[in-house]
């Protein structure tokens, strides 16, 4: 690795940009080779104007080098081209220069990324037309609206289609940043870097952006609360639609409609993730037996959560446990001299 020539990375900001989106892939990408004094990723920050600009906390940051300066030669020879997000994107996204720019790179780089909202301008350009993508949840309606032939996944960390990767909000372009070391150079470069940096190494790309424990509470005061409220403390529970509706004095069809109304999801589809949630926090945060975890969040048998965990979260628990498995549990266990395999597939 350390013969290599530095891999060309070069991010693309504007006025507003969200600085971690700007300054979190650069940590994360240079801080591979840091300890050898040779490094992997030569970084360049580029926007409309060169100089400094603004970013969405007011902290100015610079550009190297305008947009207009950059001939076809200079992006022959990047091998990642990163496009920030931030509040400017809702302004940038008008900017018919800056689009051209993005669709011009596009087509001369190796790869193409874009953090949080970043993914408005990559769609502007015409570059998600019949790809999958993500951005951050608050955007993906506007994205669907910006670039309408885009398969949009409002509930992925990242998502990669070919060689064009997306994020969603903020610290996930870092996990992003993770999954791109992984790719160059290997699992031990990229495990280096999360030590380095203290992240979790990593998370999955199909993961959650938010927690459906979190999402469950927020519908507590709602006409099913009081139901909702007793299925987050009761998934071991039988929590069939019959018994749901039977819980709520409700017929089965008038609680489908109640929870799609309030939740946006079936009563099966709720109960299915708030169990998968339930079963990835015991995962990454303990060292209970996976049978006991699948029991003890409602699936009823390994096979089940196996499924589950794959259609939710796209990786199995033995792939999520082996991620997080960098927890103070994991930890004192080393520690105290006690190890234990646990099979998960």
């Amino acid at each position: 690795m350390a013969a290599e020539a530095p891999r060309r990375v070069m991010i693309l900001a504007y006025e507003q940009a969200n600085v971690l989106d700007v300054v979190g892939p650069i940590e994360v990408l240079t801080t591979v080779g840091r300890d050898t004094g040779k490094p992997v990723y030569e970084v360049e920050i580029v926007a409309p104007s060169a100089g400094p600009f603004r970013t969405t906390c007011g902290l100015p940051l610079t550009a190297e080098r305008a947009i207009s300066e950059i001939s076809d030669d200079d992006l022959r020879g990047i091998d990642t081209f990163i496009v920030a997000g931030g509040n400017g994107s809702r302004e940038a996204i008008s900017n018919a220069e800056l689009i051209a720019f993005i669709a011009r790179a596009a087509s001369l780089v190796r790869r193409v990324v874009s953090v949080c909202s970043g993914s408005l301008l990559l769609g502007k350009a015409g570059l998600l037309k019949g790809k999958r993508a993500t951005s951050h949840w608050g955007c993906c309606d506007l994205l669907r609206k910006v670039s309408p032939e885009t398969i949009v996944h409002d509930d992925a960390i990242f998502v990669r289609d070919g060689e064009i990767w997306t994020s969603a909000g903020i610290t996930t372009g870092m996990d992003l940043a993770l999954a791109l070391i992984e790719e160059d150079h290997g699992r031990e470069a990229a495990l280096f870097v999360a030590r380095e940096t203290v992240m979790f190494m990593m998370r999955p790309g199909g993961q959650s952006q938010f927690s459906q424990t979190l999402l469950s509470q927020a519908h507590d005061k709602g006409r099913l609360g009081g139901l909702i409220t007793w299925i987050r403390e009761n998934l071991d529970e039988d929590l069939s639609v019959p018994k749901l509706a039977e819980k709520a004095h409700m017929t089965e069809r008038t609680l489908a409609r109640a929870f799609l109304a309030e939740t946006g999801e079936t009563p099966a589809r709720f109960v299915e993730r708030l169990r998968v949630d339930h079963a990835r926090t015991a995962l990454a945060g303990t060292d209970r037996l996976a049978e006991t975890i699948a029991a003890r969040s409602g699936f009823g048998s390994m096979e089940r959560m196996r499924r589950a965990f794959k259609k939710h979260l796209g990786v199995l628990p033995s792939d999520f446990r082996a991620r997080f498995g960098t927890t103070v549990n994991a930890w004192s266990r080393e520690a105290n001299g006690h190890h234990r395999h646990i099979d998960l597939q």
